[in-house]
C-alpha cells in the first residue's frame, strides 16, 4: 500500500512522487515525444497508487503530457499535479507571473494548479518577493491552489512565511550524501508546518547495486544529466572512496531486509522529520521500477540500521552552506558546474544613478527615501556607504514580528545596494545595528554573525527607539572596493 500525506488541506499525495524530469533528458537532442502515447505511461504509476507527478515548465513537455493525462482521466484514481515556475533571472513584472501561470494551466489544460512551486536565483534583489506576493494573489483568484518553494534556503523560506505567503512546501535536495535539510531546515519546517518534498535521492542513480565496486566514472562519460549532476555531490562530499564504504553499508542492510540498496535510500529520508514525500525520476513506460518501488512501504529500519548508516555518514564530508546554495554559490552543483548561461540576464537590484558630484547612488524604493531627500547608498571613488535600513519594500513590511527574518532581508537589501554599485557583500568593513527590543538582539547578533561570518566587519549593536513601531531592527554599512 502507498502511502500519502495530506501536505496541504485538500491535497494528499503519495509519498514516492514520480519526478517527469527525466522527459527533458530524453528529449535534450531535439526529440519530441509522442505526447499521448508518453501519457500513457502514467497509468500503472497510477493504478498502483503512485498518484503524484513532479514537473516544471523546464521539463520538456513533461506538463504537456501530464495534462493529457488528467484531460483523458486515463486512470480512475485522481491526479495530483505539481509543477514549477523556474523564471530566468532578472526583474519580474505581475504580467510575467501570471503569464506563467497561464501557461502552465494551458499546457496541464486545467482551471487550477494543484501545486505551484517557485525557484528564485538571486535574493539581493526583493523581486523575488514580489513574485510570490503576485503567487499569492493568483492563489485567491483561483488558478492556484497552493503555493509551493524549490531550492530555498532557511532563511528566505523564513522571510516568505512571516511575510504572509501561504508556503505549503519547500522541494530540496536531500540524500544520504546530502544532509544539509537535516538541521536548520527541518526545525523550520516542523515550527511552520511546511512540508519538504525531496530530490536527488538516488543521487542520479548512483545509489545501487550497479556502482558496487564499478571504477569511478569521470563526468564527460556520463550519459544523463542527472548522473552529471550527482557525481559532482559525491565527489565534494568525500569522493569515490567513501561513496564505496557507503554502498557496501546499504548492500549489507538491504540484503537484511531483502530488498534494494535503493529501497533503503528511499526508507532513510522518508522517515525523517517534516518530510512529505520523496521524489523519484522515472522513464514513463519502463515499468520495473512500479513494483520496486512498492517495497519501500514494508520496510522497517531498526536502530542498527540507522547507527551503521549514521557512522559512514560521520565520514563524509558535509557539504557546505544551506539547502538550494549550489544554484548561487559556489560551488556549483549543478550537471555542468556551471551557471553561467543562467545568470547572463541577471541586472543589479536596483539602477545606478550618477550625480554630478563624481557620486553615484541608488534607491530601493521605499517611500521615506523620497520624502526625506536621502539615498539608499552612495558611492564615491572605492568607498560606499549605505544608509540605516530596515525590513520595509515599497509599501510593505517584510517579516512582520520575526527578527530573524528581519534582519536577513535587511541584510540582503544592503547586499543589493552594494551589488548595483559595483561591489559586493564581502566589500564590508563596518556595520552598525540598531535593535528596538533588546531581548531580541542575540537572535538579530546571531543572523548578522551567520551572513558576515567569512567578512568580520567592525560592528557596533546598540539598542535604539527606532521610527515606526513595526521595525525590529536597522542596519547602516560601509564598504571599500577592492
Amino acid at each position: 500500500m502507498v502511502e500519502r500525506s495530506e501536505i496541504a488541506p485538500g491535497l494528499k499525495i503519495s509519498r514516492i512522487i514520480t519526478g517527469l524530469w527525466q522527459i527533458a533528458d530524453m528529449e535534450k537532442d531535439g526529440k519530441i515525444l509522442d505526447l499521448e502515447e508518453t501519457a500513457k505511461g502514467m497509468i500503472p504509476y497510477c493504478d498502483a497508487g503512485f498518484t503524484s507527478f513532479d514537473m516544471a515548465d523546464h521539463y520538456g513537455s513533461a506538463e504537456d503530457i501530464a495534462g493529457i493525462f488528467r484531460k483523458k482521466q486515463l486512470s480512475t484514481k485522481p491526479v495530483q499535479l505539481l509543477t514549477k515556475w523556474v523564471p530566468k533571472p532578472g526583474q519580474k513584472t505581475r504580467k510575467d507571473v501570471k503569464s506563467a501561470v497561464e501557461l502552465a494551466l494551458e499546457r496541464m489544460q486545467s482551471n487550477a494548479i494543484d501545486l505551484m512551486q517557485f525557484h528564485a536565483w538571486h535574493y539581493s534583489a526583493p523581486n523575488w518577493l514580489d513574485c510570490l506576493f503576485w503567487l499569492q494573489e493568483l492563489k485567491e483568484e483561483g488558478l492556484i491552489h497552493n503555493i509551493g518553494l524549490t531550492n530555498f534556503d532557511t532563511a528566505h523560506l523564513r522571510i516568505a512565511l512571516t511575510s504572509g505567503i501561504d508556503i505549503v512546501s519547500n522541494q530540496i535536495s536531500y540524500s544520504l550524501i546530502d544532509q544539509r535539510a537535516k538541521n536548520n531546515m527541518t526545525e523550520i519546517c516542523k515550527e511552520f508546518d511546511v512540508k519538504i518534498l525531496a530530490f536527488g535521492i538516488l543521487a542520479g542513480g548512483f545509489l545501487s547495486e550497479k556502482w558496487i565496486g564499478a571504477p569511478e566514472p569521470s563526468i564527460k562519460n556520463l550519459v544523463t544529466w542527472s548522473q552529471m549532476k550527482y557525481k559532482r555531490f559525491i565527489d565534494i562530499s568525500g569522493g569515490w572512496g567513501k561513496f564505496q564504504m557507503l554502498l557496501k553499508t546499504l548492500q549489507k542492510i538491504a540484503v537484511k531486509h531483502n530488498v534494494l540498496i535503493s529501497n533503503i535510500a528511499m526508507k532513510y529520508i522518508l522517515d525523517k522529520p517534516s518530510v512529505g514525500g520523496i521524489i523519484i525520476g522515472a522513464r514513463l513506460g519502463e515499468r520495473d521500477y512500479i513494483n520496486k518501488n512498492l517495497k519501500v512501504f514494508d520496510i522497517k529500519l531498526d536502530e542498527t540500521d540507522e547507527t551503521e548508516i549514521n557512522k559512514i555518514q560521520n565520514q563524509f564530508d558535509p557539504i557546505k552552506g544551506d539547502c538550494g546554495d549550489e544554484y548561487r554559490k559556489a560551488p556549483i552543483l549543478t550537471a555542468t558546474g556551471d551557471l553561467t548561461h543562467h545568470l547572463e540576464s541577471l541586472s543589479t537590484p536596483y539602477k545606478p544613478i550618477k550625480m554630478s558630484n563624481k557620486r553615484v547612488r541608488i534607491n530601493s524604493g521605499t517611500i521615506w527615501e523620497d520624502s526625506a531627500s536621502y539615498s539608499r547608498a552612495v558611492r564615491k571613488g572605492k568607498y560606499i556607504a549605505v544608509s540605516g535600513t530596515t525590513s520595509s519594500h515599497g509599501k510593505r513590511l517584510i517579516g512582520k514580528n520575526d527578527p530573524i527574518a528581519q534582519t536577513h532581508f535587511v541584510v540582503d537589501k544592503i547586499e543589493g545596494a552594494i551589488e548595483s554599485l559595483g561591489g559586493t557583500i564581502e566589500n564590508v568593513i563596518r556595520t552598525r545595528i540598531y535593535v528596538k527590543n533588546i531581548k531580541d538582539w542575540e537572535a538579530i547578533a546571531q543572523v548578522h554573525g551567520e551572513r558576515f561570518k567569512d567578512i568580520l566587519p567592525a560592528n557596533t549593536l546598540v539598542k535604539a527607539g527606532l521610527v515606526g513601531t513595526e521595525y525590529l531592527v536597522e542596519i547602516e554599512a560601509d564598504a571599500i572596493l577592492n
